[in-house]
């Protein structure tokens, strides 16, 4: 069965909470239409191991040179306290690499900043943690800016500091990983502690088995 490749960048000071609910989810074969299939990977800047604003240390599975987007089902860019710099802008030319080739990108929080300071704000739906955070970038798309947790537009996700769960569910939408009224259950239960989600992805995975076990993750923790 062919794997599908989720790649999620990592890079230090790396925001832990804002990305853990999708990765975690996509890695985890439960409730998937496809189970088995799915499977993250870390992309670093290089090899060398990361430290993320939590304290672990994540050496990545392969450095940002070798990554295409011919092997990529999505970017995940995750906020980090070096956005506002210049030291993370190869990850935002990487995300214009993906675009170009209709792969999609999800960025969070400081992430948004590095799309919008690339410029692949301008012309699509999206949001981040206060318009005016984005207003720093000098971008052209303030105009396009919606406040609200998480926007999808095409092929680009952004999010929230605050919106882990939102963020999620846009990512796993967008994949597909989920029927859509199991995305919604999984949504209630994870995000708002609703017990009748729970009852859904219990019926669901009745009906069609636990799924396969998952398969290796992304990168490993030093």
């Amino acid at each position: 069965m062919e794997k599908k490749i989720v790649h999620l960048a990592v890079y230090d000071t790396l925001a832990d909470w804002e990305v853990g609910a999708a990765t975690a989810h996509i890695n985890m074969p439960s409730w998937h239409r496809e189970p088995g299939i799915w499977q993250v990977r870390t992309v670093g800047p290089d090899l060398e191991p990361i430290t993320t604003m939590g304290g672990m240390r994540i050496v990545p599975d392969m450095a940002l040179a070798e990554l295409s987007p011919a092997d990529s089902a999505m970017l995940l860019l995750p906020g980090a306290q070096t956005w506002e710099g210049e030291q993370l802008v190869p990850f935002a030319r990487k995300a214009r690499e993906f675009l170009d080739a209709g792969v999609p990108v999800a960025a969070i929080c400081g992430a948004t900043l590095g799309l919008a300071k690339e410029g692949l704000l301008d012309m699509c739906g999206h949001t981040s943690n206060a318009a005016e955070f984005l207003h720093y970038s000098g971008y052209s798309g303030g105009a396009n800016y919606i406040d609200t947790p998480a926007v999808t537009d095409g092929d680009v996700i952004t999010a929230s500091a605050s919106a882990p769960f939102e963020f999620a569910r846009e990512v796993l939408g967008r994949l597909g990983v989920y029927e859509p009224h199991v995305l919604d259950a999984w949504y209630r239960l994870f995000a708002h502690a609703d017990p009748t989600g729970w009852a859904v992805l219990a019926e669901y995975e009745a009906v069609h088995g636990a799924g396969a076990a998952a398969g290796s993750g992304g990168g490993s923790v030093a």
